[in-house]
């Protein structure tokens, strides 16, 4: 397979280069990836400013790897135009610097570039390893190869709208006790904005927050990885409540006449 390989915490970010080049041992790989870190930056687009592009080198197998001063998603969307115009047959993001479990995927640029490959139309992974260490990109790496393996197989084609978003424990692979097909659960901050001053007198503000504990079912990203599991869970891009759809025709939403209060 032809195989984007992106992310959002740079080009040069050790997750990146381990997923490039496990895959690259089987597959044509290219990447094209932020020149920096561009985490939580969601589905962010460039539409303001040029877009440029610097090829580099990351070695092994690869065919070619390109930076750009860009979003995930803008690497994305240009890899699939002029920088692999032969076509691409996956894309994979990753492997992130800590987890993208429950709501953390609305912010993720990891995430973000694997939704626009699906957005594409292409098959599309998200992986992120359960924490900041940076140790254990190898294991999560082996694992993205053999999800290579079973996308290459027409038996095993994704959804149209549908991408994988992978979680790979922090531990010892003797230690990961299998894979959990999940559903996104909930992850929440107790977040807070530290007040600071800069050189000139100036008050800014810095987000802050850490992540609040809570129980959550069996079947979800967040208990998958607290369990040692490795989590797969696949997200559906189309965020329509359907539910609620035919109570909403029963609210009779009408314009109001000229002249006419709430009241």
């Amino acid at each position: 397979m032809r195989i984007l390989v992106s992310n959002d915490d740079g080009i040069m970010a050790p997750g990146i280069q381990a997923l490039a080049l496990a895959l690259a041992t089987e597959h044509e790989v290219t990447v094209v990836a932020p020149d920096r870190e561009r985490s939580a930056t969601g589905h962010a687009l460039t539409l303001h400013k040029p877009l440029r592009v610097e090829k580099v080198s990351l070695g092994g197998s690869i065919k070619a790897a390109y930076a750009v001063n860009g979003t995930p998603s803008d690497c994305v969307k240009i890899a699939n135009g002029p920088l692999m115009p032969e076509g691409i047959d996956a894309v994979f993001s990753g492997i992130n610097r800590g987890p993208n479990l429950g709501t953390d995927v609305i912010y993720s640029g990891t995430v973000s570039a694997a939704l626009e490959g699906t957005i594409l139309g292409i098959p599309s992974v998200a992986l992120s390893l359960a924490s900041f260490s940076d140790l254990g990109y190898e294991k999560a790496a082996a694992f993205a190869l053999e999800l290579a393996r079973k996308l290459s197989d027409p038996a095993h084609k994704l959804p149209a709208k549908v991408l994988l978003n992978v979680n790979y424990p922090a531990i010892e692979a003797e230690d990961v006790v299998g894979v959990r097909i999940t559903r996104q659960g909930e992850r929440r901050y107790g977040e807070s904005f530290e007040i600071r001053t800069d050189p000139r007198g100036k008050t800014y503000y810095w987000l802050a927050g850490e992540v609040i504990e809570a129980e959550e079912a069996p079947d979800t990203d967040v208990t998958a990885i607290r369990d040692n599991y490795i989590s797969v869970t696949p997200i559906h891009y189309d965020m329509t409540y359907h539910p609620l759809r035919q109570e909403l025709e029963g609210w009779d939403i009408l314009p109001r006449p000229a002249g006419k209060t709430l009241l």
